[in-house]
C-alpha cells in the first residue's frame, strides 16, 4: 500500500529555516510529488511541485525565492527547504503524490501532514 509519511515541522521563529522531508513507501513514485498547505480556517492550498526527473518545479507566489523543493528518487524522497519563514508560513504541511505528469493540481497520495508553527 502506498504511503507518504512527513516529517521535519515545528515551531520556529520568523526569519528561521526548516526542512521538511517526505518518506514514500509501498511503490516507488516515478512522477511528479508536491507539497501543499493548509492554516486553520482556511482551504489546502498549492506550495510546491517538481517533475518526476526532478529538473522542473513550481511554486506559488508567496514561497518563491525563500522555499524550495527538491526529491532523491534513490530513496524515493522529496523535501521542502523553507527559509526566511514568516508568520504566514503557519500551517499543516502535506506531501502529495501523482501517478502521471506533474503540476499544481491531480494529486491522488496523501500524507497525513506535519504542522510548521512560525511565531512573530
Amino acid at each position: 500500500q502506498a504511503q507518504l509519511v512527513e516529517s521535519g515541522g515545528g515551531l520556529v521563529q520568523a526569519g528561521a529555516s526548516l526542512r521538511l522531508s517526505c518518506a514514500a513507501s509501498g511503490r516507488t513514485f516515478r512522477f511528479g510529488l508536491g507539497w501543499f498547505r493548509q492554516a486553520p480556517g482556511k482551504e489546502r492550498e498549492f506550495v510546491a511541485a517538481i517533475d518526476g526527473s526532478g529538473h522542473f518545479t513550481q511554486y506559488t507566489d508567496s514561497v518563491k525565492g525563500r522555499f524550495t523543493i527538491s526529491r532523491d528518487n534513490g530513496k524515493n524522497m522529496v523535501y521542502l527547504q523553507m527559509n526566511s519563514l514568516k508568520p504566514d508560513d503557519t500551517a499543516v504541511y502535506y506531501c502529495a503524490a501523482r501517478s502521471s505528469g506533474w503540476g499544481r493540481s491531480g494529486y491522488e497520495y496523501w500524507g497525513q501532514g506535519t504542522q510548521v508553527t512560525v511565531s512573530s
